[in-house]
């Protein structure tokens, strides 16, 4: 079973800028690349910040009524107002840059996203340079497979392969990244694991248990914990 990671779904063919790129030029690039951000690099593709729409609405929100330095300002406020003049993407940019590496899980960069507050994360490869970039909806593409792909994921994946079930002792039905698993286990810490193992499938929505075993291993556990 393949657990699919961050360059299962990443776009390789990335729209990045330099430093010294010029305020419109990024815009041109977001529109025409329908992007929401770009990473800025340098001449090594190391890169050094992102450039997002949020970063560019600063001059437009200002726009008017120009902002003041004042005697005490908050790093937010000031950080505004910098990029609120700024000309070129070394001024616009966001930093320190999240990023991540394509061996990333997908789970683990969607907490990455969630953790820093980020709606993309560029991707570097082990020297450090940028090789793509992916974001939260690529992250959500794991959740187009195909049920018939999740479903041999859990029958040869999970049940054959790690578990060792005989083949017929479970049966397996998936509908729109919905599995559900029907039959009888022998050990009831077995049903636990066959329902654990198939909810980390990729694309797996739930798991819907129907799993019976004749056997409560787990009751035994627990009495012998407490006599410990």
């Amino acid at each position: 079973m393949k657990l699919w990671n961050v360059g299962d779904v990443m776009t390789r063919d990335v729209a990045a800028v330099r430093e010294g790129t010029p305020y419109r030029e990024i815009v041109d690039i977001l529109a025409s690349r329908q992007v929401s951000a770009v990473p800025v690099i340098d001449d090594f593709d190391h890169v050094l910040g992102v450039v997002s729409e949020a970063d560019l609405l600063r001059k437009i929100e200002t726009e008017g009524r120009p902002e003041t330095r004042r005697v005490f300002e908050s790093r937010r406020r000031r950080a505004a107002r910098v990029k609120a003049g700024a000309r070129v993407a070394r001024d616009l940019m966001s930093t320190p840059a999240v990023t991540t590496m394509a061996h990333t899980l997908i789970p683990a960069a969607a907490r990455l996203m969630d953790a820093e507050q980020v709606k993309r994360l560029p991707v570097i490869n082990d020297l450090g340079r940028l090789v793509g970039i992916v974001t939260r909806s690529d992250l959500l593409k794991v959740h187009l497979r195909p049920d018939a792909d999740i479903r041999h994921d859990v029958v040869e994946g999970v049940l054959h392969r790690v578990m060792a079930v005989r083949d017929g002792t479970v049966r397996v039905e998936t509908h729109d990244g919905i599995v559900t698993l029907t039959g009888e286990l022998d050990l009831c810490s077995a049903t636990r694991t066959a329902v654990r193992l198939a909810q980390a499938v990729p694309g797996v929505v739930a798991v819907e248990d129907r799993l019976s075993f004749q056997y409560d291993d787990t009751a035994l556990a627990h009495l012998t914990q407490g006599g410990a």
